[in-house]
């Protein structure tokens, strides 16, 4: 079990270092007044984080709530 483990403890992490990238693009597009560039991007951020909660990296209640949270940000 432990050559399985290493194996899917790899591939989690380069799943969480994708999202966290495209959370970072996301977040900067916002910060410099691009809306309709991160609008764009928004789909890509939420395929991501549904991915990782298909795949039960993270659960879906935190995808859910990450979500909520980007898209809030897009409004204000």
């Amino acid at each position: 079990a432990l050559r399985q483990t290493k194996k899917r403890r790899a591939a989690n992490i380069v799943r969480k270092k994708s999202v966290k990238a495209v959370l970072k693009d996301y977040k900067n597009l916002i910060i410099a007044g691009k809306k309709d560039e991160a609008k764009k991007a928004l789909p890509l951020v939420y395929k991501k984080l549904d991915k990782l909660a298909k795949v039960k990296v993270i659960k879906k209640g935190k995808a859910d709530r990450l979500k909520s949270r980007l898209a809030k940000r897009l409004v204000k």
